[in-house]
C-alpha cells in the first residue's frame, strides 16, 4: 500500500508491505543514490545520528531499473505544527547541519520541508533518503525559499510576535509564505529577519510581476560554493542563538499550585502505575500530560511510544527539554483536545490525523476531563464515543464539581452542567466501555477509572 503522502517526488515513494515501511527508490534518482552511499556521506550522516538508517532489500530491482530499501521505522509520526519553538529549531539545525555536511561530499539537501524532520523520543532525525542531491557549481541553494517558509518564518514569529503562531503551519503545509511572516513580523527579528524575510518576499513578490522567478526563462547569478556555505551558516547562527521567551499560561505551573497533598499524588502515581502494569500497553497518549509525571510511568515497561500531549506550549517545550536532556523515549506534542490534528494537504489525505498516525492502545487522561466538559462544553456522551473510537483501554480521572479546580473554572460562568457527576459519568461511560478498576484518590475527591473497550 503507497502512504498517502509520498506521491509528489519523481524519484521513488513509500509504501507499506505487511505493515511494514518500505521505499521504492525510482531508475531515475539511482545515480544519485549511488552517489550518497559511495561517497560515505550515508554511513557519515547514520553513525552520527541525523539520519534514518535503512538497509537495500534482496530481490528488487538491479540498479538500473531502481531499487526497494527498508528504512527503520518511526515509533510515531508527528508534524511541525505539533512541535514546541525548540522541537521546531532543532529540527531546523539538522535541516543546515545536514546540508552543510553534505556540501563536502559533494552534495546537499533538494529540499527542505520540516516534514522531512521526525521525533525518536526527544532526538530529531531525517527520514527523506531521496531529499539529497548532487550539487551543482555555481548554482545556489534550491531549498533556501522552502527553508525559510517551514522553518525560519514560524521561529521568528513564536520568537517575536506570538508562540501560537507556529498553528499557521497547518493551512500553509508548504510553510508560511514569506509576504505573510513579513507583515505579521513588522519589523521585529533585527537584521536576519529583514534580511531572510523582508528582503526576500519582496524580491519574490518583484520576480512574480516580472515573470523572472526561477523557471521561467532568467537564470539566476552564479553563487561561489564559499558564498554558498556562508549563507547557510549565517541561517544557523541565527537560529541557533535563538531561545524561547517563556510566556505564562495557566496551566503551566499546574502542579505548584495543585490542591493535592504529597500522600494524593503518591497514591495517584501508584494506582497509575498498577493500571499501566496490569494492561502492558505498547502506544500510549497521555492527553493533558502537563509536565509529563504521570507520561514517565509507563517507561520502565517498555513501551513502542509515550506521548505527553498538551495543549500548553510551556508544557509541551518543558517536557521536549527534560526529555532531550535524559534521552527518556518520550514524545512530546501539542494538540488540542478540541480540535486535535485532522487530515490535511491534498485530498485532507497528505497529512494524516493524529490519531490515524498513532493508533494507542492506551489513553491517559489524568485531570483533563473536567476542562472539555466545562471550559468546552463537550457532553460526557460525546467525550465517551470519541474515546471508544480511538484505544481498548482508558485511565482516567474524574474532578467532581467540588474539587477546587473545577469550582476555579465554575467561578466566572453560570452551572448549566447538571449531568456532570460521578454517576452520570459512570452510566455514560459504561455504555462503551467496563469499568476494570475504579480507586478513590486518597485525600481527594478525585476517583480514577481504568476502563476496557467494550467487547474487548
Amino acid at each position: 500500500m503507497k502512504d498517502s503522502a509520498s506521491f509528489r517526488d519523481p524519484a521513488g515513494f513509500v509504501y507499506y508491505e505487511n505493515g511494514i515501511v518500505r521505499r521504492r527508490i525510482n531508475a531515475v534518482y539511482m545515480p544519485v543514490y549511488r552517489k550518497l552511499i559511495d561517497s560515505g556521506l550515508y554511513k557519515h550522516l547514520v553513525k552520527s545520528g541525523c539520519l534514518i538508517p535503512h538497509r537495500e532489500l534482496p530481490g528488487t530491482p538491479d540498479n538500473s531499473s531502481g531499487l526497494d530499501i527498508s528504512p527503520r521505522k518511526i515509533p510515531l509520526i508527528t508534524y511541525p505544527y505539533e512541535w514546541s519553538f525548540g522541537m521546531l529549531r532543532d529540527a531546523a539545525l539538522l535541516t543546515l547541519r545536514i546540508h552543510l555536511e553534505s556540501l563536502n561530499f559533494g552534495m546537499g539537501l533538494k529540499d527542505a520541508t520540516a516534514f522531512n524532520i521526525q521525533f525518536v523520543g526527544c532526538h530529531p532525525v531525517f527520514i527523506d533518503t531521496l531529499s539529497f542531491d548532487l550539487y551543482e557549481k555555481g548554482v545556489p541553494w534550491g531549498a533556501y525559499a522552502q527553508f525559510c517558509r517551514h522553518f525560519l518564518a514560524p521561529l521568528m514569529l513564536m520568537k517575536h510576535m506570538d508562540v501560537r503562531l507556529n498553528q499557521l503551519l497547518r493551512i500553509f503545509p508548504d510553510g508560511i509564505p514569506l509576504d505573510l511572516a513579513d507583515t505579521l513580523l513588522r519589523g521585529h527579528g533585527g537584521l536576519a529577519s529583514w534580511m531572510h524575510i523582508h528582503l526576500h518576499a519582496k524580491m519574490i513578490r518583484r520576480h512574480s510581476c516580472d515573470n523572472s522567478s526561477p523557471g521561467t526563462g532568467k537564470v539566476p547569478p552564479p553563487l561561489s560554493l564559499e558564498k554558498h556555505i556562508r549563507i547557510v551558516q549565517n541561517l544557523y547562527a541565527v537560529i541557533e542563538k535563538m531561545k524561547y521567551r517563556k510566556i505564562h499560561s495557566e496551566w503551566s505551573d499546574y502542579y505548584c499550585g495543585t490542591n493535592y497533598s504529597s500522600c494524593s499524588a503518591e497514591h495517584k502515581s501508584a494506582v497509575v502505575d498498577d493500571f499501566l502494569r496490569t494492561i502492558r500497553c505498547r502506544r500510549i497518549f497521555d492527553f493533558g500530560a502537563n509536565d509529563g509525571r504521570y507520561t514517565r510511568i509507563a517507561l520502565k515497561y517498555g513501551v513502542d511510544f509515550t506521548a505527553a500531549v498538551d495543549s500548553d506550549h510551556d508544557a509541551v517545550e518543558f517536557n521536549y527539554q527534560n526529555g532531550r536532556a535524559s534521552g527518556e523515549n518520550i514524545i512530546p506534542l501539542f494538540n488540542d483536545l478540541n480540535n486535535p490534528s485532522a487530515g490535511v494537504g491534498f485530498a485532507g489525505e497528505e497529512r494524516l490525523s493524529l490519531i490515524e498516525r498513532g493508533k494507542p492502545d492506551c489513553i491517559m487522561m489524568l485531570a483533563v476531563i473536567h476542562h472539555m466538559a466545562i471550559s468546552n462544553n463537550l457532553p460526557l456522551d460525546k467525550i465517551a464515543e470519541w474515546l471508544s473510537r480511538i484505544a481498548p483501554y482508558i485511565i482516567i480521572e474524574f474532578v467532581p464539581k467540588e474539587d477546587s479546580q473545577v469550582q476555579r473554572l465554575l467561578a466566572c460562568r453560570k452551572d448549566i452542567f447538571h449531568e456532570y457527576d460521578i454517576a452520570n459519568f459512570e452510566e455514560t461511560f459504561s455504555r462503551y466501555f467496563k469499568i476494570k478498576n475504579k480507586i478513590e484518590l486518597t485525600g481527594s475527591c478525585r476517583t480514577l477509572y481504568l476502563l476496557n473497550r467494550a467487547g474487548r
